[in-house]
């Protein structure tokens, strides 16, 4: 019977609101807890210990790289990462990942603690895929890009390159292109 009723009030509030809210599981989930609870203590209590431990796990480039390959992805959306996924990994990002081993292999051990990539990609139109960066400082390190160029009789590019912090990004670093189509290619994040 309960059940019924949290259907129903899920299916009413998702109606009401034509789908833009839609109900929290977990009101549902700690009601249901609660009443899980007051029953077990019917039957008697048992009680658990459990041993929490932390630990520090050891700076990995690994980690980098694939959150770097998950911002590439979540930049170029859904439209787009279909398309260019393939090359993209087979040519550019080893590319990118080489490029970042080298900046990284000059730093010592602490300064590698504290390295990290940016979270949100730029949409629309802009270049910027992600940044390497300090975060003690908040330096960026490398600034990875794709511009989209339009070359006549050719069609769109993407166009993959870097900037590093040693010549204060002035410097296109080229990783390479990737072929779109003569089609305007939509904006990114789409």
């Amino acid at each position: 019977m309960k059940q019924w009723i949290q259907k129903f009030l899920v299916s009413a509030v998702a109606v009401v609101t034509l789908g833009v809210i839609t109900p929290s599981h977990t009101i549902w989930n700690n009601l249901l807890e609660d009443q899980a609870s007051a029953k077990s203590q019917n039957y008697g209590e048992t009680h658990s210990t459990y041993i929490e431990s932390s630990f520090e796990i050891p700076y990995q480039e690994v980690d980098l790289i694939s959150i770097a390959k998950e911002q590439s992805y979540e930049k170029f959306g859904t439209k787009v990462g279909p398309k260019i996924q393939n090359e993209f990994d087979q040519v550019i990002f080893p590319k990118m990942q080489e490029v970042m081993d080298q900046v990284l292999e000059d730093l010592d051990e602490q300064e590698k603690q504290q390295i990290a990539i940016t979270e949100r990609p730029s949409g629309n139109y802009s270049e910027k895929m992600f940044n390497v960066y300090n975060e003690a400082t908040g330096e960026d390190i490398i600034r990875f890009h794709v511009r989209t160029e339009n070359r006549p009789l050719d069609g769109y590019f993407y166009n993959f390159h870097y900037h590093l912090a040693d010549d204060d990004f002035a410097k296109h670093h080229d990783l390479g292109d990737v072929y779109w189509s003569k089609n305007t290619p939509p904006k990114w994040l789409s």
